[in-house]
């Protein structure tokens, strides 16, 4: 459901207004008004967080209405003794953990100033406007929250898809080092790692009872891919260092090339891996360099392996291992 500059959230608001309202009316409530008020303050944007907020409120409220009938049926209704109950009442709040139930309490106490009078009617009044705003709007935040699987699934194809780009690049460069790239796959890169990572969050916290592995398997896998875009990072770094083409070099292009393929399956195939150990050997016969240049390449080069290698085990770590009827 889009509708142009109101989003989801603002229409489940604007519901769970009406439907508390009405419903604090038809029982004959005072003040009706305000459980569209706490309506307002109920409506979160992950179900988990709702249901939260609604105990954290009515636990908050439920103190400050304690709070207020002692101080006021002992100080009477004074204006400074509104500033009172602030001084005593909100530290407790926080102490207790129930600060984000500070305005809701505030409300509660208000209505009770404004009363000038300390009744268990008013109480249950109170209470029962408690119950009925922040409970329609937790009904309501539950009952419809938007999927994200569409949106995670196209953010993880993002991901694989600069992943392999920016291996090709450095592919590139190692076989070519006047090949030109701009590195905006870095940047994007950054930013869809973000909106995955807080997609995935969102959704394990909308998910109650049922879907919370699929969702933690989805947090873990843009964790992990996290994780490795700094290890990419430092590649990128390294590889800028390489002014001239060797044969260690072209053979660690060949490894890339390979990654670029593998970073898109879902297991862990394992054929870089060999490669870079087989690689790793052949440095160690290597000649020495003629050149300062040649050897701050071979070492720029030599410390590429390791960091690649670092990038291969956080993949070996995270995903499955390939199937044994795919392996060659």
């Amino acid at each position: 459901m889009n509708i142009p500059f109101i989003g989801i959230r603002v229409l489940k608001t604007a519901l769970a207004v009406i439907v508390s309202i009405l419903i604090a009316g038809w029982i004959g409530l005072s003040s009706p008004n305000s459980a569209g008020l706490l309506a307002i303050l109920g409506v979160q944007v992950t179900k988990r967080r709702g249901i939260k907020n609604a105990f954290q409120r009515i636990a908050a409220s439920i103190l400050a209405v304690l709070f207020a009938s002692i101080l006021f049926s002992l100080l009477g209704f004074s204006v400074w003794v509104l500033s009172l109950f602030v001084l005593l009442a909100f530290p407790v709040l926080h102490r207790m953990k129930l600060s984000d139930g500070a305005v809701t309490a505030s409300v509660t106490m208000f209505h009770i100033y404004n009363a000038q009078m300390v009744s268990a009617d008013l109480i249950l009044n109170e209470v029962m406007l408690l119950i009925i705003g922040l409970g329609s709007a937790t009904l309501i935040n539950i009952a419809y929250m938007p999927k994200p699987d569409k949106m995670m699934m196209d953010h993880r194809s993002k991901v694989e898809g600069l992943f392999s780009v920016i291996f090709l690049h450095i592919a590139e460069h190692l076989r070519d080092t006047h090949a030109i790239w701009d590195g905006k796959e870095l940047l994007e890169l950054n930013g869809v790692l973000k909106a995955g990572t807080e997609t995935a969050e969102r959704s394990l916290e909308n998910a109650l009872l049922f879907g919370t592995e699929a969702y933690a398997d989805m947090q873990l896998y843009f964790y992990m891919r996290s994780e490795q875009f700094e290890s990419i990072e430092r590649m990128v770094g390294l590889v800028s260092q390489v002014s001239q083409e060797l044969p260690i070099g072209e053979s660690l292009a060949g490894i890339f090339e390979e990654l670029s393929m593998d970073c898109k399956v879902d297991y862990y195939t394992g054929r870089c891996e060999k490669k870079l150990h087989v690689l790793e050997k052949e440095f160690k016969t290597q000649p020495l360099p003629r050149t300062p240049a040649e050897f701050e390449v071979r070492a720029a080069l030599l410390h590429l392996t390791r960091e690649l290698h670092q990038y291969l085990i956080t993949a070996k770590k995270q995903k499955k291992q390939k199937p044994a009827a795919a392996r060659s």
